[in-house]
């Protein structure tokens, strides 16, 4: 492996890690509400269209981030990396809905290019390295 390729393989980890583990512990996050009061960054126009209670839609939104996390965190980088741009990226166009927020929205749509980012390096590795996997 060369230079070029350790640099590549280090931000293929990074990003990994990073986006699985923030996936995952955000979701987590839905159950506990340490970090956040995630309720305040619900678009009034989202949470009218709810057919159940806010609350409970947070604990969905949860689910899915964790297992976008782990699917990030497994073997299966690649999808979960994919699954992780779409997320971040409507979490972005759901927060511009709040009429406030933007920096968050801004924060989130440049998560959802590192995720991108991350599946594009994913691709490049199964390609160079076959028994890596995806």
């Amino acid at each position: 492996m060369n230079e070029s390729e350790k640099g590549l393989m280090a931000a293929w980890w990074a990003l990994k890690i990073g986006l699985g583990a923030t996936a995952f512990l955000a979701g987590l996050d839905k159950f506990f509400g340490l970090l956040a009061t995630w309720e305040m960054y619900l678009a009034p126009a989202v949470e009218r269209l709810l057919p159940f209670s806010v609350p409970t839609f947070f604990h969905l939104v949860g689910v899915v981030e964790m297992a976008a996390g782990l699917l990030v965190l497994s073997k299966l980088t690649r999808l979960g990396a994919y699954v992780v741009t779409a997320w971040l990226a409507a979490l972005a166009l759901q927060l511009v809905l709040t009429g406030m927020f933007y920096d968050l929205a801004v924060r989130d749509a440049v998560l959802a290019l590192a995720a991108y980012a991350l599946a594009k390096l994913t691709e490049w590795r199964s390609l160079r390295m076959p028994q890596a996997g995806a």
